[in-house]
Order: structure tokens, then C-alpha cells, then sequence
């Protein structure tokens, strides 16, 4: 099998993932909403940095009428679980990211973490298909704008 032949079937497997990786994209806002409306139906309507930086004062205001313990405790509850979500904010974890990177499809990882936006991934295709090594070394050393 020739040499352009491998790097067709490695053209198309990753076509194949990256396709379906394009569905994982929306989870975090439909999860987050999900969490604001468990507090108070008028909050679903609010964006996401609007609903964490909500106070029981600020709903007061909103709202006219008082959050309550049990409604308070429910609010700080749902705001740390879309923070945490936020925080986490990728599917992919740190481990495979490398694994993906060593097998040569760090540019796939970097492109479902950054949703395809930006060029990071773009160029760690490049590297990867001109010689593994800068490829491998390029996702490594951006892996630390996706995991902080």
C-alpha cells in the first residue's frame, strides 16, 4: 500500500470523527439552560453570564418578590454546576487529547475543543501531515490553552 494511499485512509477516518464530533458543540448552552430554569421558569431567558451573576438581591429586583432559603441555596447550587460545566468545557479529556496527539490527531482534538474556530488546528494539520514530530510537539505545547 502506498504512501498516499495511507494518508487517504487517514484523510478519510478523520473526516469520519470530525463529522460526528460536529454535534457535540451545542450540549453546554442546552445544559446550562436546563439548570437555570431548575431555579425559576424567568430564568431560562437569561443568558449565562447574566445568571451567574445573580444575586438574591438582583432577583429581588428583577422580580419584585423575595428568593427564599430553599430557592437561594437551589440558585448558588445551579450556578456552581454551570460553572463547573463552563470550567470543564470540553468532552474531550486531557488524556486522550494525548493519546490523539502521540497517534498523530492532535489537530482533531484541538479542532472539536475550539469548535473548528481559530487557526491552531489548521496549523497542527499542517505540522502533522509535513512530519509527526512538530505536529506532536505543537499540540502538546497548546494543550495548555484548552486545559488551562
Amino acid at each position: 500500500m502506498s504512501v498516499l494511499m495511507k494518508r487517504f485512509y487517514v484523510f478519510l477516518f478523520a473526516i469520519f470523527f470530525s463529522v460526528n464530533g460536529f454535534a457535540v458543540g451545542t450540549t453546554g448552552v442546552v445544559k446550562a439552560k436546563a439548570e437555570m430554569a431548575k431555579v425559576s421558569p424567568e430564568m431560562a431567558q437569561m443568558s449565562i453570564d447574566d445568571f451567574l451573576a445573580l444575586t438574591p438581591s438582583k432577583y429581588k429586583k428583577m422580580t419584585g418578590e423575595r428568593l427564599g432559603f430553599k430557592k437561594t441555596l437551589a440558585l448558588k447550587a445551579a450556578q456552581k454546576a454551570v460553572k463547573k460545566h463552563m470550567k470543564k468545557g470540553s468532552d474531550i479529556d486531557k488524556s486522550l487529547y494525548i493519546v490523539l496527539a502521540i497517534l498523530g490527531f492532535g489537530w482533531l482534538a484541538m479542532g472539536l475543543l475550539s469548535d473548528w474556530s481559530g487557526n491552531d488546528w489548521i496549523v497542527n494539520l499542517v505540522l502533522t501531515f509535513l512530519c509527526w514530530l512538530p505536529g506532536l510537539i505543537h499540540a502538546l505545547v497548546k494543550m495548555k490553552d484548552y486545559y488551562g
